[in-house]
Order: structure tokens, then sequence, then C-alpha cells
């Protein structure tokens, strides 16, 4: 008999090899998700965006890409960069994806180039920068995954393919292989429910808007925004035709979507026995546009319609073997029991594999956050294990700031992608989480028993904050965390081309402040007094000292004027003057609060003129004067895509709707807020105005504020605004150092001195036009 001590060593050994066998066969069951391009065909692609992005200098570049190099490398992606004859570049990667992510790291590090959504930088020197010996860069994740759910309405829903290209190439060089491809699947809905006896009432009924199609496939929302014309159909599904295929010719593995469950209403017309629970409605909606209709498991109407849908799918787009379904997406299930709930998702997956026996389920594990209280052990462990152990991938959604992987053990055996969450809304504004992402993935790759396969990038919206994707896309293919001060120095003079001391130095500031939140996640988003409702209780806080983004924003401006030509820094001097100015709103928001609990009428009026008639004015020209922060370019993509007049008026009232009241009752108003000229001039400012008038007819007569009362007449302004019809410049106008000089000299003294009221009097009392409009001479 051994000793206790080396019998528990040995059993622990035993356990250990049993679990990494266990592990290796489980992953085994990923291994069939591969690209399905040829070699030649994905070198072809490359070398195509490469054409795209820097013109004839891809003629410089020996692009080739040989499979054979990550199964040299434990099948995880790779590339190779050397020199080669006649100063040219010459990258292998075993896929397409490996390929291009190599090409942009050359560009980035030995080029110091820059390609982001806010502008590129390219810059490329002539000649090409040679390597010494051969650079070779293999990824410790198998998956680089890409896209919330959200994100097609916050930010995709108006695109058009030219848009849809460029976000293709950005996803190929920022090394993402596993992307959501969701557009389309509405009309191939319409085909399963018109072939069940449904009629197109019925569909039209149960369909969303384009800007709210998010929710109505998570079974959140129906009817609010629609109905979907026809047109809409056969144009998402020629666009989808496009997005597949030039992701595959990449080497990209598209997500399509599945069958969760959700039904419209009248299905129970059709099918009277069928086992249809009526779920609770969702967030702040009633049952007109949702109370979600979810079709028992274990009804066999439920494996029907999922494997109707899926042949019906896959007949049309073809397959990579994964799919997407968010089961019970922030509702709550009709019961905690385990195994009604292991009885859905073995149903889900069930129909998945009966049209496609390869078929891999990748959920996002939002629900497990946004219901702690129901989503307890027992549950989700039933909830993913009626799914067989690496038939699954979880998305840990938004686990740089609150990671579910560590408390539930690996998500109890199934692959999980570690995400990064990081926007909500499609928000503006300053954002990150720098030192946790920064250590985040290799955490959770180290932790005990990991099940972790790759990072992600799953924003409810994007075009913001380019400098958190990039770092987050780098980490994937890195092995340790990098020296973050390095690297953000690295990354502002790539960004503009220059070593400008000042533009690093602000850049070094902001990674140290609003760069690095560690509040809890729902304290992330945007709750700017700018961008909501006014009322007498609103939230000012930041997570950041303030005199880092003023003096951030001061070190921009003085390094500004030689730089103005270069899109990137034109963006980023707008960017973060917007940002200050939204902290000077809260500023001045306090001393209006304040003048009117004291009952001090001079002060309410001087404070509440600056605000409205000076500094939300400045704002909007400011914002209208880059390309990037106007409304219109948003209302016209909207309406670009209709057919007709009504067509276009019902694309524009959802473009409206979804960053304003969101909703027909303003049901989550301000959620998916933007900071954009027109949206600053006619929403925000005319809000604000009235709350200062209101305020100040308060104190003159001596009656108190009424939310209640300031609620009905300022929803007037929010619909009137939706519904308006106005049309606004989808081109710049105004010179952006001009405007952003008077904003500065104007502002930044007043700021830095915390506004006291001696610095920020621009407008005088007698000045003041609501001092005019409520007391004429």
């Amino acid at each position: 008999m051994l000793p206790s001590g080396m019998s528990r060593v040995l059993s622990i050994t035993i356990l250990i090899s049993l679990y990494i066998f266990a592990a290796e066969c489980k992953f085994e069951t990923l291994a069939h998700l591969r690209p399905q391009a040829t070699d030649d065909s994905q070198a072809r692609a490359v070398g195509d965006l490469l054409q795209r992005l820097i013109g004839a200098r891809a003629n410089e570049f020996i692009v080739v890409v040989n499979r054979s190099l990550g199964l040299a490398n434990g099948d995880l992606d790779t590339y190779e960069l050397r020199s080669a004859r006649n100063e040219m570049i010459s990258v292998t990667g075993n896929t397409g994806v490996a390929a291009a992510t190599g090409i942009y790291n050359y560009l980035k590090y030995f080029c110091n180039c820059h390609v982001s959504w806010s502008g590129d930088q390219l810059r490329v020197p002539s000649p090409l920068p040679s390597i010494t010996g051969v650079l070779k860069i293999t990824t410790p994740n198998r998956f680089r995954y890409y896209q919330n759910v959200c994100t097609q309405s916050y930010s995709m829903v108006w695109w058009d393919w030219e848009r849809w290209e460029r976000e293709i190439d950005w996803m190929a060089l920022n090394g993402i292989n596993l992307p959501l491809a969701f557009s389309g699947q509405e009309a191939i809905w319409q085909e399963v429910y018109l072939s069940l006896g449904l009629n197109q009432s019925d569909i039209d009924s149960f369909f969303t808007g384009p800007a709210f199609l998010a929710w109505g496939r998570m079974s959140n929302l129906h009817g609010w925004g629609g109905p979907l014309p026809q047109s809409w159909h056969l144009k998402q599904l020629y666009l989808q035709y496009k997005i597949l295929d030039r992701m595959r010719s990449l080497g990209m593995i598209p997500v399509l979507p599945a069958f969760a469950g959700q039904v419209p209403e009248a299905i129970s017309k059709i099918y009277p026995k069928a086992n249809v629970t009526k779920l609770d409605p969702w967030s702040h909606f009633n049952c007109t546009y949702s109370c979600a209709y979810l079709l028992d498991p274990r009804d066999p109407l439920f494996q029907h319609i999922g494997t109707l849908f899926m042949t019906q799918l896959v007949r049309q787009f073809g397959t990579d073997h994964v799919y997407n379904a968010d089961t019970f997406n922030e509702m709550t299930p009709a019961s905690s029991e385990p195994a009604y709930l292991s009885s859905i998702s073995a149903a889900v997956f069930s129909a998945m594999t009966s049209a496609d026996p390869q078929a891999v389920w990748l959920m996002q594990g939002w629900l497990f956050v946004h219901q702690p209280t129901f989503w307890r052990p027992p549950q989700i462990k039933a909830l993913l294990g009626g799914v067989p152990l690496g038939r699954m991938i979880v998305l840990d959604l938004i686990a740089e700031s609150n990671p579910m992987y560590s408390s539930t053990q690996s998500f109890y055996g199934q692959p999980f992608i570690w995400c990064m969450l990081h926007n909500f809304g499609g928000n503006s504004g300053l954002f990150g989480t720098v030192e946790s992402i920064n250590r985040g993935p290799f955490e959770a790759l180290s932790f005990p028993n990991s099940t972790m396969v790759g990072t992600g990038l799953t924003p409810e919206g994007i075009e913001q904050n380019p400098v958190v994707y990039e770092l987050m896309s780098e980490l994937a293919w890195r092995r340790e965390p990098v020296n973050l001060q390095k690297w953000v120095s690295l990354y502002s003079a790539r960004r503009y081309g220059s070593r400008d001391e000042n533009v690093a130095a602000a850049w070094s500031l902001l990674f140290r402040s609003i760069y690095n939140c560690t509040v809890p996640f729902y304290k992330n988003h945007n709750h700017s007094p700018l961008v909501h409702r006014p009322s007498l209780r609103m939230n000012t806080d930041v997570w950041y000292n303030r005199s880092d983004l003023f003096e951030a924003w001061r070190l921009m401006y003085i390094a500004a004027k030689p730089l103005m030509s270069v899109e990137t820094f034109k963006h980023d001097l707008v960017d973060v003057t917007r940002e200050a100015l939204q902290l000077a709103v809260s500023e001045y928001y306090l001393e209006i609060r304040k003048a009117f609990q004291k009952h001090l009428l001079s002060e309410l009026l001087t404070a509440g003129g600056v605000l409205v008639y000076d500094l939300l004015p400045e704002l909007d020209r400011l914002l209208s004067s880059e390309s990037r922060f106007l409304l219109g370019v948003w209302l016209e993509q909207a309406r670009s895509l209709a057919l007709d007049e009504r067509e276009a008026s019902l694309y524009e009232m959802n473009a409206r709707n979804q960053i304003t009241l969101w909703g027909p009752e303003g049901n989550i108003l301000d959620y998916a807020s933007k900071e954009w000229g027109g949206l600053i001039g006619d929403y925000y400012s005319q809000r604000w105005s009235l709350f200062v008038t209101t305020l100040v007819k308060c104190v003159d007569r001596g009656s108190p504020f009424k939310q209640d009362a300031f609620n009905r007449d300022v929803f007037k302004v929010e619909k009137g605004f939706v519904y308006n019809q106005r049309r606004y410049p989808s081109k710049p106008t105004g010179d952006t150092y001009e405007i952003a000089t008077r904003v500065f000299l104007k502002y930044y003294r007043p700021i830095m001195k915390k506004l006291s009221t001696a610095c920020h009097s621009v407008i005088s009392l007698e000045e003041s036009p609501i001092f005019q409009d409520l007391f004429p001479q």
C-alpha cells in the first residue's frame, strides 16, 4: 500500500490527467470548425483587402495562406513575416485572417500606420521597412469572436455593402475569425411562418421595425416600429449573401441564427393544441409590444419549426456549423426546475442538429449576469447541461467587469469565450477598462480547469473608443499583458503619424483615468445629465479624476494646429472636447439645481442662460464640424434603404426613436443616447431649455417643481423630434479648429476652476434670453 501522502498525490495526478483527457476530447468536438475556402482563395481575398486599404502599395506584399502552418502549432492561427526580394514583405498565415492580422501588425509596428472606425493613418514608408529574420506569432486563442446581438440594431442596421465591406476588412485586420452574421433572417422566418399557415398580417404584427430587430429576434419585442416592408427582406437577403461570401473568403467562420422557441402569438390559432406559454412583458413595455410566446420544447411542434427554419437557413446561406440562439434574454423562464431548463436547451440543440448534425450552439451568457437571483448554480448547470459537453460555446459577455466563468467552474465544462462588452446602446463618451482587459483574458486562461477557447468583442454599439478595441484585439494574439503606458504611447504615435510629446502625454492621462474604469459594470453606462431627461435628481458622478481629462484636453488643443489635416486627430480633438463639455454641462446643472433649491433667481438665470444659449449651441457647432458626429448621416443612411417615401418615413422614425424615446412612450428613454451635431441642438438643448424655463417660473411664482408635470411637457418635445422629419446635414459644416479654439478659450479655465460663478458668467443676467422671454422690458 502506498503512503497516504503519496496516494493523495497520485489521486490528484490521475484526476488532472483525466480532466486533461476530457478537455482534449471535448475540444475535439470543435475541430470541424475551420475555414471552408481554399488556401489560394483566402490568399487572394487578403490581397484584395490590401488593395482596398493601401492601393498600389499592396503589390509590395507577398501573401500566402498555408493551413499546414496552423497544424504545426496546435491548430492555432499563426502568421510569419519576413523580408523578401526587391524590398518586398512576405506574410504567410494558416488562414486568411491570420495573414491579414500579420499584415496589420506589420503596418502598425514597422510602418507606424493605423486603421480604425474613426479614420485611417496610412502613410506607408517607401521602401517598406525590412524585417530581420522571421517574425512568427501564434495566438493562444482558437477563436476571436465579434459582435453582440444588439450591435446589429444599434450600429449596423442601416449599413450598405460598402460599409459592411469596410467592417469585414477591419475584422480580418484585427484577427476576428468568428463573427456574427444575422442579416436576412426575417426573410427566412417569413417563409417558415407562411408555410405553417400564418398570414401576412400575423407576420407583420410579429416582426419589429428595422432599428429594433435585435429585440424581436430575442423575443423581447414584437410589432414595434414595423411592419417590415417586403423590399427590406429582399435587400437584407442580398446583403447577407455578400457578407457571408466575403467572410468565408477570408477564412472566417460566420455564426448564423437558430430557433430558441419564441413564436408569434398567432401560432395558437393554427395549432390550438400547441403548448405555448405567455411570458411577462420585457423591460418597461406592456404586452402591446412585448410579452413573448414560448413554445414548450416538449411539444412536437417545437422540433418541427426549429428543423424547418434550420433547413431553409442552411439551404439559403450554407453553414459553418455555429449557430446563435439566446433563450430567456432578460426574461424569466416559466419554471426554475432544472429538468425544465435542461429540456429547453436540449430541444434548442436538437432542432439545430436535426438540420446540421455538426451544429455547435453559441449562446450569449448575458442572462446569467442580468438575472442572478434566478440563475443560481443549479439553474445554470441545468441549462448548460442540456447540451453535450463541447457542443456549446458560451460567451462570457461582460467578463471585463463581471466575469461568470469563475463562479460557474468554467461554465460547468462547456467551452467559453472571454468577452469585453464595453459599450451599452452605442453611447457616445470616452470609456474603457484597460487594466481589466489587460489581465482578464490571461487570468481566465490560467483559471483551474479552464475551458476558455477564445476572446471576444461584444459591444452593444460600435464606432466609438477605437483605442479600446485595438488593444483588446491585439491582446488576443499575446501571451501576457502589455505595458499599458508604453502601448498607448505607440498607439498615439501611429494613430496620428506624429510623436508630438503633448499628444503622447494626453493619451497617457486618458489611459490612467477615463479609460481605466473599475466600478461595477452597471455604472459604466453614460449617466451624463447632458443626454438624459432633466430632473432635480440627476447623477453627475464619474469614475476618474476630472482634472486628468481637462489636462488631456489642454494638451490635445496645444498640439492641434499642425495636426488638423490628420483625420484621426481631428476626430479625437472633437471627441475629447466633447467629453470636457459634457462635464461642463454637469457642473452647470449642479449650479442650476443649487440656485433653484435656494430660490436664487439671478444665479438660476445666469447658469441656465450659459448652458442653454452658449454651451450647448457651441457643442452642437463643434460636433457638426466633424463627419462622424452628425445626426444627418444616421438619418440619411436609414432613408437611403427605402424604395419610396412611405418606407423612408418608417425607417427615419425607427432611426430617430431608437436614439431618443426607445419605444412609443419613452420606454427605455435615452438608453441609446448619442452626442451628435443636430441632435444636441434640436433635441437635448430643447429639453434643457424647457427645464430651465420651468424652474425659473417656479422660483418666480414661488411654486414647487413637479417632475410628473414636466415629464408630460417634455415628452411632447421628445415625441415631436421623432416625427418632425426635419432634414439635417450629412456633411460637416464650420471650421473645427476655429470652433475648438473658441470653446477652449471660453470654457477651459472655468472648468479647471470647477466652474466658479466668477469665471463662467459668459452671458450676463440681462443678456440671458430666458430673462428677456420671461421678463420683457
